[in-house]
This record gives C-alpha cells, sequence and structure tokens, in this order.
C-alpha cells in the first residue's frame, strides 16, 4: 500500500531543499568564514593601531597649523 502524500507539504519541502542548495553554492562561492571575518578585522584594526603609532605628530596631515 502506498503512502499518503500532501502535495502542498511536498510543495514546501521541495522549495525548502531547493533554496538551501542555492544557498549553500553562494556560500561556497561568495562567503567567508567567521573566523576569517575577524581575522581581517583585527588585521585592519593592528594596521591602523600600528600607523598611529608611528606618526611623527598630532599636527595637521597636510602639514598646514
Amino acid at each position: 500500500m502506498a503512502d499518503i502524500v500532501n502535495l502542498r507539504m511536498a510543495r514546501k519541502h521541495k522549495a525548502r531543499a531547493e533554496k538551501e542548495r542555492a544557498a549553500e553554492q553562494n556560500r561556497a562561492l561568495h562567503g567567508r568564514s567567521k573566523a576569517e571575518r575577524e581575522q581581517g578585522k583585527r588585521t585592519a584594526e593592528a594596521s591602523k593601531k600600528f600607523l598611529d603609532g608611528h606618526r611623527l605628530s598630532d599636527a595637521d596631515p597636510a602639514g598646514e597649523n
């Protein structure tokens, strides 16, 4: 005997599976992991701190006072 299938639910399951497949593909193509984003943020902050620490003076960067 065959199982009874609710077509409305079957369509929803199929749509969810398709969206998940597309999302997985987009993550693989365009995404970065959380660790990679955090590393980039730390690198940018470290670079700014390094440059700020090596300024010659607090005067106007254009050289005008």
